[in-house]
C-alpha cells in the first residue's frame, strides 16, 4: 500500500510504495535529483532533510552513515533518498537548496549568466558557485575537475 510523503517547500505530494525508497518519488515529480552512484548510497547527491516523519523511515545503515559524513551540510535530521526505505505515514522532506550539475552541458548553457541558486559539489556538498554570482569560463575547468573526482571516488567504490 502507497504512503503519501510531503514534499518542501514545493509544498507537493507524492505517493510511494511502502518499503520503497524516497528516491523513487522524488523522481516521479522530475525533481532534478540526482544519483551519481545509481541508487547505492555512495554519493550523498540524493541528499535531503527529513522535517518530519523519521519514525515512519527505516533505519539508516553504514553504507548511508559514511555517506553522509563527508557532505558538509549535513545535520541529524539528514539522510539519502535512495537508502531510505518508507514505511509509514507523516513523512515530510525537505529538498536542500542548490543544486548538483547532472552533465558538463549544463554548465556549458549556464556560462555568463548568474547561478540561479547554489551549484554544489557532488561529494561533499560545499557549494562551488554561489547564488546570483556570474558562472563563467574559468569555472568550467574547476567544475570539470569536480565532475573527475566524482567519476574517480565512484569507480573505487565500485572496486571495494
Amino acid at each position: 500500500m502507497a504512503k503519501l510523503v510531503k514534499l518542501d517547500p514545493i509544498n507537493q505530494e507524492t505517493a510511494i510504495a511502502t518499503n520503497d525508497n524516497l528516491l523513487s518519488g522524488l523522481l516521479q515529480h522530475d525533481l532534478k535529483v540526482l544519483h551519481e552512484c545509481g541508487g547505492r548510497g555512495m554519493c550523498a547527491t540524493c541528499h535531503v532533510y527529513i522535517k518530519d516523519g523519521m519514525e515512519s523511515l527505516s533505519p539508516m545503515n553504514r553504507r548511508e552513515q559514511r555517506s553522509l559524513e563527508v557532505i558538509t551540510t549535513c545535520n541529524r535530521m539528514s539522510r539519502l533518498a535512495c537508502q531510505t526505505r518508507v514505511l509509514g505515514e507523516g513523512v515530510v522532506i525537505e529538498l536542500p537548496s542548490g543544486m548538483y550539475l547532472s552533465d558538463m552541458a549544463d554548465v556549458e548553457d549556464l556560462i555568463g549568466r548568474r547561478a540561479e541558486q547554489n551549484i554544489l559539489h557532488p561529494l561533499n556538498g560545499q557549494v562551488l558557485v554561489e547564488e546570483g554570482k556570474l558562472i563563467t569560463r574559468s569555472m568550467i575547468s574547476q567544475l570539470e575537475d569536480t565532475r573527475s573526482e566524482v567519476s574517480q571516488y565512484l569507480n573505487q567504490s565500485q572496486a571495494v
